[in-house]
């Protein structure tokens, strides 16, 4: 169990060092970030939300409750519908609460779009986190078959790279809200933390929560797919350019469909 836990934290910890490189992207931006530009960071993280959505969520929910048993469709949309009920009731707390504190209109809209922004994107990394402290574990167990390694080190390396656009989705939100770049780059890269701490976990606790992984794939999809529809992309389209704002949103998803499928 030792060996397999150090797996875990080796392949998790490398997943998370890459959220944290792409939050970094901050550093390099000056203190103000122009309207425009703000929509287009605003377009390419839901480009990339939806992208790890489909290819990242929902089609290993697909693929891991066939190969438990299930028949896939239901799991997939059984449990995407139940990340966007809790999104809903997500976000109508955080309204709740964004009238509890004094702001100005705008602010209070702006706080709970990068509240919802980051929340769904650090639920997302809680199964991605699961998927590689697993692999990494089964690799530690089968030394005589450098298969399993393989594996696991790939599939690390895959979701590593996913996560350097991924932690810039996250960052640079948070610093067109007017946050320090340290406060920003501390945010984005603080959305990867729950991958060591749900892979090490998950290593511990396997038996009770492999049955119930399609369900949380498809959950966390069902959240980030919500915060697109009603955050990001009314947002992003809004750019002063033609074009400009859809263009941000294909490029983003573009750019995580061949990361997933390239290196998935």
């Amino acid at each position: 169990m030792g060996e397999a836990i150090l797996w875990a934290a080796a392949g998790t910890g490398f997943t998370f060092s890459m959220t944290t490189l792409g939050a970094a992207l901050v550093f390099f931006l000056g203190k103000e970030i122009k309207d425009t530009i703000q929509k287009l960071f605003l377009g390419f993280a839901a480009g990339v939300m939806m992208a790890a959505s489909v290819w990242s969520l929902l089609i290993p929910a697909v693929d891991q409750a066939r190969e438990k048993g299930g028949s896939g469709w239901i799991e997939a949309s059984g449990g995407f519908f139940i990340g966007i009920l809790f999104l809903l009731w997500t976000e109508k707390m955080l309204a709740s609460w964004s009238k509890r504190t004094p702001r100005q209109e705008g602010d209070a809209a702006s706080w709970r779009q990068t509240t919802l922004l980051v929340f769904v994107v650090t639920l997302h990394n809680i199964p991605e986190g699961m998927a590689v402290g697993l692999a990494c574990a089964m690799a530690a167990g089968q030394h005589v078959d450098p298969t399993f390694f393989a594996s696991a080190a790939a599939l690390a390396m895959g979701i590593g790279i996913q996560n350097i656009p991924e932690g810039a989705a996250v960052a640079l939100p948070l610093r067109q809200q007017g946050k320090p770049a340290w406060r920003a780059f501390l945010g984005g890269s603080f959305s990867g933390l729950v991958e060591p701490v749900f892979g090490i976990l998950v290593v511990i606790i396997a038996g009770a929560v492999q049955p119930i992984m399609p369900w949380m794939l498809a959950f966390a999809a069902g959240a980030m797919m919500f915060v697109v529809a009603e955050e990001l992309v009314p947002q992003a389209v809004q750019c002063r350019f033609p074009y400009a704002g859809t263009l941000s949103i294909m490029s983003g998803f573009l750019l995580m469909m061949v990361l997933d499928v390239a290196l998935g």
